[in-house]
C-alpha cells in the first residue's frame, strides 16, 4: 500500500500562491514604475527648453510622454557624432581645459567622467574574467574579478622573488562597487566560465541569483585499434 501524501493546509497553499504571484508581478511592476519615473524626469528637464512651435503639445490638448526623452537622446547622439571629428574634439578639449582650472568643479567632473567611461565604454583594461581565490583562509573561497598581470615596480619586486602574480579585485556583497585589490599567484586562481555581468548579479543578490552553467561537452576519446 502506498502512503498518501500529506494534505497541505489551505492557508499554506494560499500563501504559496501569493508568494509565487509576487515573484511574477513585483519585477514587472517595479520595472514599469522605474521606466515611467525616468521618462517623466527626463521630460521635466527637457520640455522647458523646447520652443513652442516645435513642441507637439502646443497643438494638441494632451501631453506626449517620452517626447522630451526622445529629444534628449537625439541631441546626445548628435553631440557624440560631432565629438568624434577633429573640430568637435578640439571644442571638447577647450571646454575641459576651462573646467580643469576650477578647483571644485574639476574634481567632480573627473570623477563623473571616469565613472561613465568605465561603465559605458568597452575598454581593453576592463574586467573580463572571473575567478575564485582562497580568502580569508584555506578552504574558504571568495569570488574575484581578474584585473591584469602585475606591472611596473610591483611586477619587478615579485619577479625578483620568483613569483608570477595577478591583480584581482574582490568586491563585497551586496554593493560590489567597493572592495580590495589583491595580488594573487596565478596558480592560486580558479578561473570560472561565468561573465563579469553574471558575477555582479551573483554578488548583489548575496548568492541567491546563481548564473546557469552548461557543462562543456568534451568529445569522447576514440578507441585505438590494436596494431599487430
Amino acid at each position: 500500500m502506498t502512503e498518501k501524501a500529506p494534505r497541505v493546509p489551505v492557508a499554506m497553499r494560499l500563501r504559496n500562491n501569493f508568494l509565487a504571484g509576487l515573484i511574477i508581478c513585483a519585477p514587472i511592476a517595479i520595472t514599469i514604475w522605474l521606466t515611467w519615473t525616468f521618462i517623466h524626469w527626463s521630460d521635466s528637464w527637457v520640455r522647458p527648453y523646447i520652443p513652442a512651435r516645435w513642441n507637439p503639445e502646443s497643438y494638441i490638448n494632451f501631453a506626449i510622454p517620452g517626447f522630451g526623452l526622445l529629444i534628449a537622446v537625439v541631441l546626445i547622439t548628435i553631440v557624440g557624432f560631432l565629438g568624434k571629428n577633429l573640430i568637435g574634439q578640439s571644442i571638447v578639449r577647450f571646454g575641459e581645459s576651462i573646467v580643469h582650472r576650477m578647483p571644485l568643479v574639476r574634481t567632480i567632473y573627473r570623477s563623473v567622467k571616469q565613472i561613465f567611461e568605465t561603465v559605458l565604454k568597452e575598454q581593453p583594461n576592463s574586467f573580463k574574467k572571473v575567478g575564485l581565490i582562497e580568502y580569508p583562509g584555506p578552504g574558504l573561497w571568495a569570488l574575484v574579478f581578474v584585473a591584469t598581470d602585475a606591472r611596473g615596480e610591483i611586477a619587478s619586486k615579485f619577479n625578483a622573488m620568483g613569483q608570477d602574480m595577478v591583480a584581482v579585485f574582490m568586491p563585497p556583497t551586496p554593493v560590489p562597487t567597493a572592495g580590495f585589490l589583491i595580488f594573487v599567484p596565478r596558480e592560486k586562481i580558479v578561473m570560472l566560465d561565468m561573465s563579469p555581468e553574471d558575477a555582479a548579479k551573483f554578488l548583489i543578490s548575496g548568492g541567491l541569483v546563481a548564473p546557469e552553467h552548461l557543462p562543456v561537452m568534451r568529445p569522447k576519446p576514440k578507441a585505438v585499434s590494436k596494431v599487430d
